[in-house]
């Protein structure tokens, strides 16, 4: 469960960092990657991943609450 949290921030703080880049520039990297257009079977799955690892995230703090303070 330890490495699937890890993956998960990770794929998270990247997929903060391309949707910071669509804000401020309007590039979107992963399409530029691995090709344009939101219809490209690779972008698609990597857009996939980043939103299953946020969704992780969410159950991963509801369930095991990490920022709840310890008495």
């Amino acid at each position: 469960m330890k490495i699937t949290t890890i993956i998960s921030f990770s794929l998270v703080i990247i997929g903060a960092i391309v949707w910071l880049l669509i804000g401020l520039f309007n590039f979107n990297l992963v399409g530029m990657i691995f090709g344009m257009g939101a219809g490209a079977m690779i972008s698609r799955v990597i857009y996939s991943l980043v939103g299953l690892a946020g969704l992780w995230l969410i159950f991963y703090w509801v369930v095991y609450r990490p920022f709840a303070r310890m008495d």
